[in-house]
Parts: C-alpha cells; sequence; structure tokens
C-alpha cells in the first residue's frame, strides 16, 4: 500500500477541487492518503512569492478556472464572499481536531466544506464558533478537541508547515509518494500513472529534468541578469 501525503490550505479553491476528485481520480489503487494542513503563506514568503489572488489578472483567472473546473467533475464550489482570506484559525481548527496534526478526511471535508460550499465569509466570528463546536462534539473526538489557540496546536502547524518547505513544496495541493512530489489538482492523472507503476517515471525525462542550466535569472525588483 502506498502513503500519500496531501499537504493543504483551506484557502486554496485548487486544493478542495484536489480533494474532492482524490477517491475517484486513484480508484482502484491501494492507497492511504494522510492529511497535512499548512499555511500556504509561509510557503509563498519563503520562495518570495505571491499567491494567484494576489496578482490582478491572474486573481480573475483563477476564479473563473476553479468554477469550470467544479463544474466539470461535478464538485459543488461557491466562491466565499471574500478572497483571499486570513486561514490561519482554520488550519489550527483542523490541527485541533487531530492527535498529531494530521486530521482526518471528516475533518478536513468539513472545513473545506465550510470555506467553498455556502458562499459565505470563511472567517465570520459566529460561523467559526459553530464549525468548533461542530468539531468538537463529533463522538470520536470528544474530550480529545485542543484549543486552537494552544502552544501545542500552534507548533504542531508550524512543524507540518516546516516540514513541507523542507521538502521543497511550494504550494498547495500538493500530494507526496515516495518523497516524489505532484503539485496540484491537474497532477491527480500524473499522480495515479505514477502509483500504477508508469514506465516514464524511470527515464530521464522524470529524472533529471531539474539539471537543466538556468539561462537568465531575475528578482521582481531588478532587471534580468544572465547566468
Amino acid at each position: 500500500m502506498k502513503e500519500i501525503h496531501f499537504y493543504f490550505d483551506f484557502i486554496s479553491p485548487y486544493a478542495w477541487l484536489a480533494f474532492q476528485a482524490m477517491p475517484k481520480a486513484l480508484e482502484g489503487i491501494d492507497h492511504r492518503v494522510t492529511y497535512h494542513p499548512v499555511l500556504f503563506g509561509a510557503l509563498l514568503k519563503h520562495h518570495g512569492q505571491l499567491g494567484p489572488a494576489e496578482l490582478p489578472g491572474k486573481r480573475d483567472w483563477t476564479y473563473r478556472q476553479v468554477l469550470w473546473l467544479a463544474q466539470q467533475q461535478g464538485t459543488e464550489l461557491k466562491m466565499p464572499a471574500s478572497h483571499p482570506f486570513n486561514s490561519l484559525a482554520l488550519l489550527r481548527m483542523a490541527v485541533a481536531a487531530s492527535e498529531n496534526g494530521q486530521p482526518n478526511r471528516y475533518v478536513v471535508e468539513t472545513i473545506f466544506k465550510h470555506v467553498w460550499c455556502d458562499g459565505l465569509e470563511a472567517t465570520d466570528v459566529g460561523r467559526m464558533e459553530n464549525l468548533q463546536k461542530h468539531l468538537s462534539s463529533q463522538p470520536a473526538r470528544a474530550g480529545k478537541f485542543k484549543d486552537p489557540q494552544s502552544s501545542e496546536t500552534k507548533q504542531l502547524l508550524q512543524q507540518g508547515t516546516d516540514s513541507a518547505i523542507a521538502q521543497g513544496l511550494f504550494g498547495v495541493p500538493s500530494m507526496v509518494v515516495d518523497g516524489e512530489i505532484f503539485w496540484g489538482q491537474d497532477a491527480l492523472p500524473m499522480l495515479r500513472a505514477y502509483l500504477k507503476g508508469h514506465p516514464w517515471f524511470e527515464t530521464s525525462e522524470w529524472r533529471d529534468v531539474g539539471q537543466l542550466p538556468v539561462g537568465i535569472r531575475r528578482t521582481p525588483d531588478q532587471a534580468p541578469v544572465k547566468n
């Protein structure tokens, strides 16, 4: 059985789409999924990037595309009342509902639906309180729900995010198996092929393409610099 590590942030509509599509995409393959909440903003900061919703033209395209993709794959998706938003409290809630910072699928799905299925403010105080009450009252969690603001919860989320960065993750959703990274909702067919043992993953096109020399480098505040 292959273990797939699914790294996500509730802020990402692509993560919601991938979460919903994964069971069907990997149907018939013996696997287990472990869920890892991570702070997408920390990944972006580490790599010196802006998120797609922080660039005006890309923001518009992203929203149109995810709504189209949701329609195509039959996944409910309603844009929240505002986006992007601060997802930290939602991530901590997911961690608080877990033993070791890795929430189960029910917890992850419940919070994703809170964000992407109601068309309301994701971080509205009243809605957040109701969400926490619901999660903490589940039979499997009764008496075990941590304080989302506790040092333990914060540390577990930080450790999960640091681990993602250490593995080279740069975006969400990311699926990691055998140390290999598959990024994005559109990588699910590729992940399936890998799990099925497709021979292409033994070729230099997969193994060595990252060694391609860089012809030019630039930073946002500098003109291009040739190597």
